[in-house]
């Protein structure tokens, strides 16, 4: 079959070769966003009268009767075309003569698939927001269920102090929005237009980029074309985010998996959100959190694989850079999975709140309380850590908790304690006093929850 670039060459590849080149197999992904943006160029084509008005109307009811055939499946594509660009070129001659040649005019494909990309990531960015927004709302609906349910904090994995749950809870709603406004400020750089750049040079037509971009919804133009058509930035961006993102949802997961092991038994996945064991009928496995946990992986290779397949390129367009887009596909759809699934992992979820509560009774979290109360009464903060310090090797050496140490072991540790240091012990005291700006305090967290909300439903 012969290629709608193949005037200068005397043989054809044979079709291995096509089928190793050709992207069809996945760029057929931007066939929308081909349509949208062909509309775009022969509109201001017809504007510019660099083609007549009669060809232009032609080419445009060619163009949405493609457009028609694509949402009803009716499109054919072929490897013989190679990539999204041709294939529905060649179908709109097909369709309508000729004249369906003349739409590419003033443009070449490095342009036009830079173009594809553009318009592909802002809609694929602003739907992963969403859906990083439904997440965040599904965390403050168990968050304000449990300003006051307590669960042991950690560092290393030991446990250090009490906190509220919801606290816990809120510090992803925080990390999410990090990752909202990172998308949010890459889509600055996505929404720029290419289109109109040429192959890199620009063009001898007396074309209206400003026209196009307005056309597609892009904010400005690219003012270098060699930088236009180059550029794949905007990807990396997204990919970078994309990596932080989901390193968030992973160490999210890490946690739900163990809160949900027999040895924390502090929550209970959904079922629709477990599966079982082939030969164990007791099991309950986290399958989706471990799942979101190892695509992570996945992402982090996609960001990857394009850094280093650019990182040598020079100006302007290369094959290469056709390797941008199955990671880019790949990426956003492993992304917007993930935070389907936490969402409704977090709004199904069963919190245990007695086995929470119990653990924070059968501890030494509470061990910072002693020294803060000794600090508070005006001993050295460095001596008040030792003589609590010896005071957990003692109550550890008789197999019980600081709680259950009588007011003569406290009073032989130091004679500034009296009889309100079992009050200040208790978990729910102990959470309750931490009421610095951002901390675990209850009242702190009912202003971090409202704060969220404000968010969320601005």
């Amino acid at each position: 079959m012969t290629k709608l670039w193949g005037g200068r060459f005397t043989k054809s590849a044979e079709k291995w070769v096509d089928e190793f080149g050709a992207s069809i197999g996945f760029d057929q992904k931007l066939v929308y966003q081909d349509i949208q943006g062909s509309l775009a160029h022969v509109t201001m084509l017809k504007a510019c009268q660099i083609i007549s008005i009669e060809e232009a109307d032609q080419i445009i009811a060619g163009l949405k009767t493609l457009k028609q055939k694509a949402e009803q499946g009716q499109l054919d594509y072929e490897v013989a075309q190679e990539d999204i660009h041709l294939n529905i070129e060649k179908q709109l001659i097909d369709e309508i003569g000729p004249v369906g040649g003349k739409l590419h005019t003033g443009r070449s494909r490095n342009d036009q698939v830079a173009t594809d990309m553009h318009l592909y990531l802002k809609t694929e960015t602003k739907e992963i927001m969403e859906s990083i927004r439904a997440l965040q709302e599904a965390i403050v609906l168990q968050a304000q269920q449990h300003v006051e349910t307590l669960i042991p904090g950690y560092t290393h994995l030991q446990r250090a102090q009490p906190v509220s749950f919801a606290h816990h809870l809120l510090a992803y709603f925080w990390m999410l929005e990090r990752d909202f406004g990172r998308l949010k400020d890459s889509l600055k750089r996505v929404n720029v237009s290419p289109l109109g750049a040429g192959a890199l040079a620009g063009t001898t037509f007396p074309i209206d980029r400003e026209m196009t971009a307005q056309l597609l919804g892009f904010e400005g133009i690219y003012e270098n074309s060699l930088d236009a058509v180059s550029d794949r930035d905007f990807i990396i961006e997204f990919l970078a985010a994309s990596s932080t993102l989901m390193m968030h949802l992973s160490r999210f997961c890490e946690e739900l998996i163990l809160w949900s092991s027999q040895e924390f038994q502090f929550i209970e996945m959904d079922d629709t959100f477990a599966t079982g064991s082939s030969i164990m009928p007791q099991k309950k496995n986290p399958d989706m959190a471990e799942l979101i946990r190892g695509k992570t992986g996945r992402v982090y290779g996609n960001l990857f694989a394009l850094l280093t397949t650019l990182k040598g390129l020079p100006l302007a367009y290369n094959k290469d850079m056709q390797e941008d887009k199955e990671g880019m596909f790949d990426t956003v759809q492993t992304v917007k999975g993930s935070l389907q699934i936490f969402a409704g992992m977090i709004e199904t979820m069963s919190v245990k709140e007695e086995k929470m509560n119990a653990a924070v009774s059968q501890d030494f979290s509470n061990a910072t309380e002693l020294a803060d109360y000794l600090a508070i009464k005006g001993v050295p903060f460095r001596d008040a850590h030792e003589i609590v310090g010896r005071l957990v090797l003692t109550a550890i050496q008789k197999g019980v908790y600081l709680l259950d140490l009588s007011m003569d072991e406290y009073r032989q540790a130091s004679s500034f304690f009296e009889e309100d240091i079992y009050e200040v012990l208790q978990p729910k005291t102990v959470v309750a006093r931490r009421n610095s700006a951002g901390g675990t305090g209850f009242d702190q967290v009912q202003k971090a929850l409202e704060k969220a909300k404000t968010i969320i439903h601005p």
